[in-house]
């Protein structure tokens, strides 16, 4: 093995376990956890940011094939394939509580690197990581059965009575653990919660955390070995470093899979998000209302479920034609998803005398907010298939190939801008029916708008901007051929425009808005003529002025001035002649 201290990403749906695993590896010396987490998506984040600050940060994956987000070990396959489609030479370790065999040679064959069963002394675990994170394989089998194709994988033996006892009393005490840990975080989730009671359930919440590992720690290490050493199998490929991966990607960028541009996006999206989100612009914005930590926590929220959207569509094998057909969907399933986790699946504010379930009510508003935000979100099909398809991005009249600097930067903006109006969208029939309502103040509004006065302050701006945008704004937009984007700037959210053909809109504008155009194009049509006609008019009277009139004025004022000089010194003449003795 290299001399290299052995750093390792963790991905796994459990957070109790992944906390006590992360805990005893840290007892190694020259074994570090660099991130633990829950989702592929998240690994591939953290893998992308890492390639950018020092490559070599990372020489082994650890992974549960479920990867967290479903119960499907199929997608967990699949993710396994991505991750050796995108870092070829990365170590792979499978440490799961999958055991059939069929599943764990499809791993193998995709390139998976070893696999280690959950419940394997913690040494044995250790030598399995030393081993793939040093180029090699190591694979447990059935030491009856190591030289059989078809041998099963082997298990840890509990066939010993005490090992029985011990496993069912482990499993036992973590269960009674997990339905009070259960229990303590939904508490936690409730809105309006007091900050004294919150404090008390957060610790508590922590002592169960670490009870759980403890417990696991315990009766783990009064386990004997029952199991025989693993079947090692030789690697001949040697240990490449992820900076040779990155290296080898950058320069064949047509291999890289799709996954790769939405790793690199979302990571920079991730990084913007912790930017001042104060909104910089003239337009007033729905989430304006929101704190600071809630307005972020609602656009990480939205990202996270674009990111298993585009999953699931990967796994639906959608054609990218059928992106159109499905567009409205999309917007709806994703602002749908964001409300209810935002506020709570079954939260519930008292109005009057009535309990509203807040998700529940808000969802009656469907199809106001598809009609009034999500189906005006702008370039959303070409987004999505530029994370799905790797199609050039053809915005402001340029056409962007996939992985250039300037494609990611104008993907970027499309993203941001779809974030923002997403989150506008689940604030919107809240403003419109509970914005007055204290418990819901208490927990999500700024300071500066938490009065009645300023609230109603606020709704009265926000619907004069639908009926601006609706009469003049868009409309124009429309004729300019351009879509306005809501951007994530260092001062704050800030506004842009990029262009892009609005033909058919056009051809569909009927009412005060075609009224709007037409005014335009008079105005730009007349203005060349208008502006010439005043610059000759305005010539003419400056002509009159200073040439007639000024130089008539200046005359006049000449010989009054001189006839007043006439008089003076005739006057003087006489008073002294009248002054002369007689």
């Amino acid at each position: 093995m290299s001399d290299r201290p052995l750093k390792l990403l963790l991905i796994d749906q459990d957070p109790i376990f992944r906390l006590g695993l992360r805990a005893a590896l840290d007892t190694i010396p020259d074994l570090q956890v660099i991130a633990e987490v829950e989702t592929d998506t998240s690994a591939l984040q953290i893998l992308a940011e890492i390639a950018k600050q020092d490559p070599k940060q990372v020489n082994l994956v650890v992974l549960e094939l479920g990867n967290g987000r479903t119960t499907s070990q199929q997608l967990g396959l699949q993710f396994c394939r991505q991750l050796r489609a995108l870092y070829p030479n990365l170590p792979i370790l499978l440490f799961s509580s999958v055991q059939e065999q069929g599943i764990l040679l499809a791993a193998k064959a995709i390139g998976v690197n070893g696999y280690c069963a959950k419940g394997i002394p913690f040494s044995e675990l250790v030598v399995a990581m030393r081993e793939v994170a040093s180029g090699g394989s190591y694979w447990f089998v059935d030491s009856g059965s190591v030289n059989s194709q078809n041998s099963k994988l082997r298990t840890q033996n509990s066939s010993l009575p005490f090992a029985k006892i011990r496993n069912n009393l482990r499993l036992s005490g973590i269960g009674h653990i997990d339905a009070t840990l259960a229990a303590v975080t939904a508490q936690l989730q409730v809105p309006g919660l007091p900050l004294l009671d919150r404090a008390i359930l957060a610790g508590q919440r922590r002592e169960l955390l670490a009870s759980r590992w403890l417990l696991n720690k315990l009766l783990s290490s009064q386990q004997k070995r029952q199991e025989q050493q693993g079947q090692f199998i030789p690697d001949a490929s040697p240990s490449i470093s992820l900076s040779s991966a990155i290296a080898s990607s950058e320069q064949i960028p047509s291999l890289l899979s799709p996954r790769a541009l939405q790793s690199a996006l979302f990571s920079s999206c991730v990084t913007k998000l912790q930017f001042p989100l104060q909104n910089v612009t003239v337009v007033p914005l729905e989430i304006e209302i929101l704190r600071e930590d809630k307005k972020r926590e609602l656009l990480y929220l939205i990202l996270q479920k674009l990111a298993e959207q585009l999953d699931d569509l990967r796994v639906s094998q959608i054609e990218i034609n059928q992106l159109y057909e499905v567009k409205s969907t999309l917007l709806s399933d994703l602002w749908q998803a964001a409300i209810t986790d935002f506020f709570g699946k079954f939260s519930r504010v008292r109005v009057g005398n009535e309990d509203i379930e807040i998700v529940k009510y808000l969802l009656q508003n469907t199809e106001i907010v598809q009609t009034d935000i999500l189906n005006k979100i702008p370039l959303v099909v070409e987004l999505f298939a530029y994370l799905l398809f790797q199609t050039e991005l053809r915005i402001d009249n340029a056409s962007y190939a996939p992985f250039s600097a300037e494609a990611k930067s104008q993907a970027l903006m499309i993203l941001e801008n779809l974030l923002i109006q997403v989150a506008n969208g689940v604030l919107q029939p809240l403003l419109n029916s509970l914005a007055d309502v204290e418990a819901i103040k208490q927990s999500f509004y700024c300071r500066q708008l938490i009065s009645t006065r300023e609230i109603e302050r606020f709704r009265n701006e926000l619907s004069w901007k639908y009926r601006l945008n609706s009469y003049i704004n868009e409309p124009k937009a429309i004729f300019e051929s351009r879509y306005a984007l809501f951007v994530i700037a260092p001062r704050g959210i800030a506004e842009t425009s990029v262009y892009a053909p609005r033909n058919k809109e056009l051809a569909q504008l009927s009412g005060i808005p075609l009224v709007v155009t037409l005014i335009l194009e008079f105005r730009d049509a007349i203005a060349p003529r208008l502006r010439s006609l005043v610059s000759f008019l305005g010539s003419g009277i400056v002509f009159i002025l200073t040439q007639i009139i000024g130089r008539g004025l200046g005359l006049i004022g000449r010989g009054i001035l001189q006839g007043i000089g006439s008089v003076s010194l005739t006057e003087k003449n006489l008073r002294r002649n009248s002054d002369r003795p007689k």
